[in-house]
């Protein structure tokens, strides 16, 4: 059951017999949303903006909404309060009855499945094969998975697709490593850490070519320009006008603001000159290798050509990189139902162009192939003047190819907020080409921070290996386990281990709202109190003590939830939170947030602690009321394991 759902509806129906009432009833349910439990269980404050709308007093909305209201078998008489509040309480009896089809329905726990379901392709992780997983990785892998599972589990079609990056410069980048500067025997001992060694080193000497041929002069000339700006601003006159002269110096500070942003980019090119400068090993081989950045290009280039070595050493290097993004896969207990790469793609790249320009969408502009966009100052370039394609070619070439294969009715895209101009572009190209009807959607999120408020980075100033996150992440929960007296053998500890500390850098990341920073802390996520996975876990385990102490599994606890009595204040709070958990997956659903998610949760295994302090379950009264406890306790671990499964996070029996 969805109380809220369902009071929506009955809702829908009152507001069509308002007399007056004209429009979209969409924003006006908004308005009825859960009560924080002193004004009943709902509340809908859709009176107030009705009253504005309709010229009446919303006292007098309110009334007339409720005398057409039907919830007689759900909801207590409802209640008119203040200007207009209208508060609803549902009836013991109705509660006690979903909590009873809850108990019955072993696979979504009463959640309904959605009336219309669709087809929903949701592309994510999508890392590069030629380096390691890293930590900016966790956030798409995670939010993508959670929502993955989050829309199958409402009863909706999904399908999982890894957009890997197998096929673009970095490649170029080890192949030329591989031909100029490649340890065999480190190759075939660890070829993974091999070739990021190579990719590494050939895209420092890039942008240390890059840096000194382009990237200094550029940036002194825009320092110059910015810093005449400031000058200009500086020398200025106050006018005597408050107003005028607040909006001056406001922008002298923008500008001075903007000279420091210019001046730490100077610094950061700077840097890069310097590691190579002051390398003498590094500087001979950028004296070597002084046209390295077009070379690079240039094997890209024969590679897509499908040049015979080239090729040949793609085919090589491919099922290493493969088997070691899969290993942190299997780590982190995510899987996707394809893995079709860009390279799956580049057989269709130049008909996704001709095709654009038949349509009359793509122009060439001064060598490349464009399309203009009303509403974008630049362009969207399908194809460069060297006849390369970008990534624009194979995202169209892959909406292309998901619309003849699924038929879906919505992509999703989980990716880093950053390329949030890219999707727009790509979005406004796909829907002239028949993919009007289909949603397209940027699943953006922020940025992983370190203590630093800076992206999360290891001393060195290179991102932090994801699978290396993963180990510090489950050492330190080890030290957790390793304090439990009920943890008895090592293989146990370490499976709590592995379950905590994965399960806390999952829950860190999807507790937050997505398109939000964070600052990663392996304290903060590993805590035991706290809105974290730890404290979901050992609320699941403490629920499952229960059942031990009491000598029952937990199917005979559920057997009891035809009589559940919900009394007390706090069984009937436990009980309201229970059935909530539909509404939390809606929402989740709605914008595609999981922290609704880890929120619902948090505030349920909150109020079954307080059930927990204040309704003996073992020793209740009655044998009567122990059955009915049991079975509120059965329902908050099912609910409990269920809502961290669509997460992606492992329950533990014991902590």
């Amino acid at each position: 059951m969805n109380f809220l759902a369902e009071i929506r509806s009955r809702f829908a129906k009152s507001l069509h017999s308002l007399t007056g009432f004209e429009g979209d009833v969409a924003p006006v349910l908004e308005q009825i949303r859960p009560s924080d439990g002193k004004f009943g269980d709902y509340q809908a404050n859709c009176a107030m903006p009705l009253g504005k709308q309709l010229g009446k007093p919303p006292r007098e909305i309110a009334a007339a909404l409720v005398e057409s209201l039907d919830v007689a078998d759900l909801c207590e008489v409802p209640e008119i309060a203040g200007p207009g509040f209208i508060n609803l309480k549902i009836k013991d009896e109705a509660i006690t009855t979903a909590l009873a089809a809850a108990a019955k329905d072993t696979q979504h726990l009463g959640v309904p499945q959605a009336a219309e379901p669709r087809c929903m392709v949701v592309d994510y992780s999508s890392p590069n094969v030629a380096k390691p997983m890293h930590v900016g990785h966790i956030r798409s892998t995670v939010i993508g998975a959670a929502i993955a599972n989050v829309l199958r589990f409402l009863g909706h079609k999904v399908i999982t697709d890894n957009h890997i990056g197998d096929w673009g410069t970095q490649f170029g980048m080890i192949i030329y490593g591989y031909k100029h500067f490649v340890d065999e025997s480190a190759l075939a001992k660890e070829p993974v850490a091999e070739l990021s060694r190579l990719y590494k080193l050939v895209n420092s000497l890039v942008e240390y070519h890059g840096a000194k041929t382009s990237g200094l002069p550029a940036i002194n000339e825009r320092i110059a320009k910015q810093e005449q700006t400031v000058a200009e601003l500086s020398a200025a006159e106050p006018t005597g006008d408050k107003k005028a002269d607040k909006q001056a110096a406001k922008k002298l500070r923008q500008a001075e603001a903007a000279l420091g942003d210019l001046r730490k980019e100077k610094e950061s090119i700077e840097k890069k000159i310097a590691a190579v400068d002051e390398d003498a090993t590094l500087a001979a081989m950028a004296a070597e290798h002084a046209t390295i950045g077009r070379a690079v290009l240039d094997e890209t280039a024969k590679l897509h050509a499908d040049d015979v070595t080239n090729k040949e050493l793609w085919n090589k290097f491919l099922p290493a990189c493969m088997d070691e993004i899969q290993k942190t896969y299997d780590r982190l207990n995510v899987s996707f139902d394809h893995t079709l790469g860009e390279s799956f793609y580049h057989d269709r790249l130049a008909a996704v162009v001709t095709d654009l320009q038949q349509r009359g969408l793509a122009t060439e502009s001064d060598g490349a192939m464009c399309v203009f966009l009303e509403g974008f100052a630049a362009p969207f370039i399908v194809r460069k003047q060297d006849g390369a394609f970008l990534y624009s070619t194979t995202d169209l070439a892959t909406i292309a190819y998901r619309l003849e294969e699924w038929q879906p009715d919505a992509i999703l895209y989980v990716v880093d907020h950053r390329q949030g101009l890219h999707f727009e572009q790509l979005f406004a190209t796909a829907k002239q080409c028949g993919c009007e009807n289909v949603e397209l959607e940027h699943v953006s999120f922020g940025t992983v921070l370190g203590e630093d408020g800076k992206p999360y980075k290891t001393r060195s100033g290179s991102a932090v290996g994801l699978m290396g996150l993963l180990d510090e992440a489950v050492d330190r929960a080890r030290a957790i386990a390793d304090e439990s007296p009920v943890l008895t053998t090592d293989d146990e500890r370490q499976q709590v281990a592995e379950r905590i500390g994965i399960g806390g850098i999952k829950y860190a990341d999807l507790a937050h709202n997505r398109t939000s920073d964070y600052t990663f802390s392996y304290d903060k996520m590993l805590a035991m109190n706290g809105n974290t996975a730890a404290y979901m876990q050992y609320s699941y385990a403490r629920v499952r003590g229960i059942f031990g102490k009491a000598k029952v599994t937990e199917e005979q606890a559920l057997a009891g939830a035809d009589s559940i009595s919900i009394d007390s204040p706090e069984e009937r709070a436990l009980a309201m939170q229970l059935l909530r958990f539909a509404e939390a997956l809606d929402k989740v659903v709605e914008d595609y947030r999981p922290n609704h998610l880890t929120a619902y949760l948090f505030d349920l295994a909150q109020a079954y602690a307080t059930f927990f302090q204040n309704c003996p379950v073992i020793k209740a009264e009655t044998e009567e009321l122990k059955s009915s406890r049991l079975a509120l306790c059965a329902l908050s671990a099912r609910t409990l394991e269920t809502g961290l499964g669509l997460l992606g996070i492992e329950c533990v029996e014991r902590m």
